[in-house]
């Protein structure tokens, strides 16, 4: 086998490591039900959003909202089924979940409409649907070390990663595989041909990048792998190919250095590079963007400054509601990845376990960025202003709050509510607005 698309090398890396794992993987066999855990998340989601500078969707565009607010109350029940394997050298198992979105209000019909707000689904008229449903699944195979996974999955690595910031996840529909033969290496590798977003029961979109729109694409494929040096630093290389639209690669680290008992240093890099690939889909382009870290943590205080900068003619895309940009300066809503743009962050985290209530954390931060610049930009991602030229010295800035507490004890344990707040400004190229969100989350392990 030739070892040359992400997918083929990861399994190649993989398959390096099994002979020696037989009589391990016997032994460590749970078997189909012994293995098994069932589990049920009640998630109660609010979202308001105000656009300050521009008029919000709404179910009647005739009818839109002076003030620009978007509002969406839902709740989801998230049932997840994951079985062991079955005895013996090969064995196989099975991964099921079924999902209920429920829409509890939408602010007089201000429900987003079909905008990057994404809560509910609507239908034609732009109404928000009553409730909606996910099911499905994935049949799997584990041989000594390695996991094969067939149907619904849900990926997590820096080249695709599944969301989960709305109501009910995202998922990926396709072929998955993970290796963790050799010691504090794990590998990854998939194919997917479909995917699902968070406000849709379809399980076999196509996909959409979040600033390219929809794209034509058959599939994507990704490979890579995390390695963990030692018990303070990891360091990650991904790649992935969505044909006829990009090649992206990915390289991490992440640092977390003990000091004294109370005090450490941590740090991390982040890069990716973009070109495009076969029928370039979203256009020619050829970008790099980056992000570093370096900060503190003593005893209950984090503090973290953070530089990222795109050095690119484009923006930075990625796919539409997933988690797949591992940067440090992509928080709740800016992704501080425009053509040219450089930005920096603080951001502040403060565990209060230290002060007697465990489970009750708070963090803020601060991002600004300049410098962006669509001179050079493709037609995909070309921004320009109201006389038709390229935005150019745009700017934006993002004050992040949240606080959140989970409960430690007694019959609600690990019941958890989150309050997560956003303010944005920026030029002519994003929005201002304002963001609350409230989460509260209660999980049940049934088995």
């Amino acid at each position: 086998m030739t070892c040359r698309s992400p997918l083929t090398l990861a399994a190649c890396l993989a398959l390096a490591g099994v002979g020696s794992q037989v009589v391990a993987a016997e032994k460590s066999a749970d078997g189909f039900m012994e293995g098994s855990t069932l589990s049920v998340l009640n998630r109660n989601f609010y979202f308001n959003r105000d656009n300050r500078d521009s008029v919000a969707p709404t179910h009647n565009p005739s009818k839109q909202a002076d003030n620009g607010y978007s509002e969406a109350w839902g709740h989801a029940v998230i049932t997840r089924f994951e079985s062991g394997f079955t005895q013996g050298t090969v064995g196989v198992g099975l991964d099921a979940f079924a999902m209920l979105g429920l829409k509890l209000d939408t602010g007089g019909g201000r429900n987003g409409g079909r905008s990057s707000f994404d809560v509910l689904p609507v239908d034609r008229d732009g109404q928000a649907r009553d409730e909606y449903t996910k099911v499905g699944g994935a049949a799997k195979l584990r041989l000594f070390d390695t996991v094969l996974k067939v149907g619904d999955v849900f990926p997590a690595n820096p080249v695709v990663a599944a969301g989960d910031s709305r109501l009910l996840p995202e998922s990926f529909r396709g072929v998955t595989l993970e290796n963790s033969s050799i010691k504090d290496l794990t590998l990854q590798a998939g194919r997917l041909h479909a995917m699902s977003q968070p406000m849709s029961s379809d399980l076999r979109e196509n996909f959409v990048t979040f600033y390219g729109g929809p794209v034509d694409s058959p599939w994507i494929a990704y490979g890579g792998g995390d390695y963990r040096l030692n018990e303070h630093v990891s360091v990650s290389l991904f790649s992935s190919r969505l044909k006829d639209a990009w090649n992206q690669y990915y390289a991490g680290t992440s640092l977390s250095w003990p000091l004294s008992e109370a005090l450490a240093l941590i740090g991390g890099f982040n890069y990716y590079k973009a070109v495009d690939e076969g029928q370039q889909r979203l256009g020619a382009f050829d970008n790099d963007i980056w992000s570093a870290k370096l900060g503190v943590r003593f005893g209950a205080h984090t503090l973290a400054l953070t530089h990222q900068r795109n050095n690119g003619d484009d923006d930075f895309d990625y796919l539409r509601q997933s988690d797949s940009i591992f940067l440090d300066n992509s928080i709740q809503y800016s992704d501080f990845n425009a053509p040219k743009e450089r930005s920096w962050m603080l951001r502040y985290d403060l565990n209060m376990a230290a002060y007697g209530v465990p489970g009750l954390s708070f963090m803020t931060r601060y991002g600004k960025g300049n410098d962006a610049d669509y001179s050079n930009a493709n037609a995909t991602y070309m921004r320009r202003d109201v006389a038709g030229n390229p935005l150019t010295d745009q700017k934006r800035w993002e004050r992040d709050i949240e606080v959140k507490y989970v409960v430690q004890t007694g019959a609600a344990k690990d019941l958890s509510l989150r309050v997560r707040q956003a303010t944005t400004r920026a030029t002519a190229f994003e929005s201002d607005l304002d963001e609350v969100r409230m989460i509260v989350e209660y999980p049940l392990s049934i088995l």
